[in-house]
């Protein structure tokens, strides 16, 4: 896919995201938030702030690899080995669950509101993220993987499965919601 494409589909879906937050997670009480459907699935507040978690680590690597990228234009993002398996794994559409890293981890975390307006903030990053990408070189390799810091992703690459991500676990917490309307009324 020609960058130009790819970074325009990423910021609809970021934009996407972001609707979705303030039209059915924000309206939520509080219990609904911290719903669990079962001991071992994330409430709301949970999948949001494992996001922010991982949004925390990779937000500021994309900006300085961004600020170091050289103009180029329009070109076909290509793929790494490791850059194409980390996508696969993380699309919304593969069904398989992954663990995630214990630091990754929000459970037993004491977790409010705030988690909401950090979440609400970080896509607004990522939207600047995807516009400063513009007219730069995302095959550029720049940004290490958070569990294994010696692999680097293509700058690309690392916004492609940042947003995938993101998408994957808002998928999960509106399924979450779903299931808080069935038994919580």
């Amino acid at each position: 896919m020609h960058t130009a494409a790819l970074l325009q589909q990423l910021q609809q879906q970021i934009q996407e995201i972001i609707a979705t937050l303030e039209h059915e997670f924000t309206p939520l009480p509080d219990h609904a938030l911290r719903y669990k459907p079962t001991l071992e699935q994330w409430s709301v507040l949970e999948c949001l702030e494992h996001l922010n978690r991982y949004a925390r680590y990779y937000h500021p690597i994309l900006a300085t690899a961004l600020g170091q990228a050289v103009p180029s234009t329009n070109q076909e993002l290509r793929f790494t080995w490791l850059g194409r398996k980390s996508y696969d794994m993380m699309r919304p559409e593969n069904p398989k669950a992954h663990k995630t890293l214990a630091r990754m981890n929000p459970v037993q975390s004491s977790l409010g509101r705030g988690v909401l307006a950090e979440f609400q903030q970080r896509q607004q990053e990522m939207l600047a993220l995807l516009a400063q990408a513009a007219g730069k070189d995302l095959n550029h390799k720049a940004v290490p993987v958070e569990f294994f810091r010696l692999l680097r992703l293509r700058v690309g690459e690392a916004l492609l499965f940042v947003v995938a991500h993101t998408r994957r676990h808002v998928q999960q917490a509106r399924r979450v919601v779903a299931t808080t309307e069935l038994t919580v009324v």
